[in-house]
């Protein structure tokens, strides 16, 4: 049985100074350099977790840099044979600095140029490539990229679904990239290109904002900027989206409320198309009860590390039922919230040890 996800994205160079200083502090100076991306944070999670996960981008060739970073991917155990090595394009990067109390956390990217932007998308021979695929994943941050990636992907997702591959995409919505098109505003460009990529997609993944920005779905009177969330209104809002793609059999939308950058609340919901129940995760009893994160370490990732426990659960018999798949789901991603980097570094005994109520931090001895 065939067992391996396969993520397509871009994996980048982070550079952030030391905890919560801002670049005004560090510069000239040192800052940490690690790795991350959307859909590698989420291989490296499976992998983490103890699942299968190979990765598919294009990277500079005879480039220490990205040598690092596919080192760092293989040190996961997440499997590196289809990456492209190409003579054109460089390693993308990207700069934070991250916020505390009511300071907002600040993403700069320097993704211009880089090789996976500039890669056409006959490059990728998409049947070699998922020839041993169990799942595919993608977001909707590699279409931002360039019109050369966002075609890419489109192809991918084609050649997926003809070989019976199961396909989620977390809409990751980044105004700051879509700007390949002149003349396009961000939001319209990003909803025309996912508009043709949904239709191949049997899981959507998206945050309280996603379906607003990409589809121009809306959720009632929820109010992101001022950290209030309609909850009921979401399982109308995954109904709308499975009318629009009949393909889609399962809608997640993880629930942030965000009361500083250091201080959200935490959940998410999974729609079951075909039932037509929308299951929310974490619960009281009956009830959805968000978890309540009050020192965040480090809230970069977190919806990847959703996005990754999610795929993961369903491909594990015993975590797919729907209700438990979102229960560890929004574990995985709560525990991603102390953990500094993109890399959701935990076990899945952990998130277990969270997802059944363990949740006062206490010292494990």
């Amino acid at each position: 049985m065939k067992t391996r996800m396969i993520g397509f994205g871009e994996i980048m160079a982070r550079l952030a100074p030391e905890g919560c200083l801002r670049f005004a502090q560090v510069l000239p100076g040192r800052m940490n350099v690690t790795f991350g991306g959307a859909e590698s944070n989420v291989c490296s999670a499976i992998a983490l977790l103890g699942g299968e996960a190979a990765f598919v981008t294009a990277l500079p060739g005879n480039n220490p840099l990205a040598d690092a970073g596919v080192a760092f991917l293989r040190s996961l155990n997440v499997g590196t044979d289809r990456i492209l090595r190409t003579k054109a394009g460089r390693l993308g990067l990207y700069f934070l600095e991250t916020g505390a109390n009511q300071r907002p956390s600040n993403v700069i990217y320097d993704r211009d140029y880089s090789a996976i932007a500039l890669t056409p998308p006959e490059a990728y021979d998409w049947n070699a490539i998922l020839a041993d695929g169990a799942w595919f994943h993608i977001s909707g941050i590699t279409p931002a990229l360039s019109r050369n990636a966002a075609d890419a992907t489109l192809a991918a997702v084609k050649t997926a679904q003809a070989r019976g591959i199961p396909v989620s995409c977390d809409l990751n919505f980044r105004k700051k990239l879509w700007n390949w098109e002149p003349g396009a505003k961000p939001r319209e460009l990003a909803e025309m290109t996912m508009r043709a990529i949904l239709p191949f997609t049997d899981l959507v993944i998206a945050n309280e904002e996603d379906a607003a920005d990409v589809l121009n779905i809306h959720a009632g009177d929820t109010d992101v900027t001022a950290g209030r969330l309609d909850v009921s209104r979401y399982p109308e809002v995954a109904a709308k989206i499975a009318a629009q793609f009949p393909k889609v059999s399962k809608i997640a939308i993880t629930l942030r409320e965000s009361f500083s950058a250091t201080h959200n609340n935490w959940g998410a919901m999974l729609y079951d198309v075909p039932a037509a129940a929308a299951h929310f995760a974490p619960l009281q009893g009956e009830r959805y009860v968000p978890y309540e994160i009050r020192a965040i370490v480090d809230r970069v990732g977190g919806g990847d590390a959703f996005a990754a426990g999610l795929i993961y659960a369903l491909m594990d018999p015993d975590l797919a039922a729907p209700p438990r798949a979102v229960a560890f789901a929004a574990a995985a991603s709560c525990l991603a919230h102390s953990i500094n980097g993109d890399t959701n570094y935990v076990s899945r005994k952990e998130v277990e040890t969270l997802m059944h109520g363990a949740a006062s931090g206490r010292v494990v001895r």
